[in-house]
């Protein structure tokens, strides 16, 4: 449990260094996540880091059951006057060690994940640490689509990670980065052109 923090920690804290430097006008930006800005992210980011088991359950409550009006909600209230309201807030919560009732590779999915909906519409590179993003892609490969994974996307593939990184799965082999599976998986478009094998093609039309 302490490494998984460790690797969350250490997340947060590259994503606030790479926005210090941002300009106002770039925060913006369309992510990858659909309908949210770079600023929607970061907020979205900030509630998350915030989130208790025992508030998630209120929070879902309030918002009737309904996961996107649940973070519409949690967005708007971690938005900030401001980018640099926002920037502050994140670097506030990075050493925060709350989190909903579900397992904690769920952290590393929200940190990898939402950093590349962030950085990647910014033309920004960052080189995670193998074990976040693998964790991050065996956990997503396992939970449905019903709560944020990507098992359906996956159902009848075979996911190979290059460099050595994890097999997951049986039937036509779908190649690429660890990286690149995971945002896949997460219903990340952006991804696939860096995908290849006889499965990528199914992978696309699931998307």
């Amino acid at each position: 449990m302490n490494g998984v923090w460790a690797l969350v920690h250490a997340e947060r804290r590259a994503l606030v260094e790479d926005l210090a430097g941002l300009p106002p006008d770039r925060w913006g930006t369309p992510s990858l996540c659909d309908g949210w800005t770079v600023h929607d992210v970061a907020a979205h980011l900030v509630d998350s880091a915030r989130t208790t088991r025992v508030g998630f359950v209120l929070g879902m409550l309030r918002a009737r059951l309904d996961f996107d009006r649940l973070n519409g909600a949690g967005v708007a209230r971690e938005r900030g006057n401001g980018p640099a309201d926002t920037l502050e807030r994140l670097r506030e919560v990075a050493p925060r060690t709350t989190a909903p009732p579900a397992p904690l590779d769920t952290r590393l999915v929200e940190e990898v994940v939402h950093g590349e909906d962030i950085r990647r519409p910014l033309g920004i590179v960052r080189a995670y640490p193998p074990e976040a993003v693998e964790r991050a892609l065996r956990l997503q490969a396992r939970t449905p689509a019903a709560y944020g994974g990507g098992r359906e996307r996956a159902a009848g593939l075979r996911l190979a990670a290059a460099g050595g990184g994890p097999g997951l799965g049986d039937g036509p082999v779908v190649s690429g980065t660890a990286l690149d599976l995971l945002l896949a998986l997460s219903g990340r478009g952006a991804a696939l052109e860096g995908l290849g094998g006889p499965g990528a093609d199914a992978l696309r039309a699931r998307l």
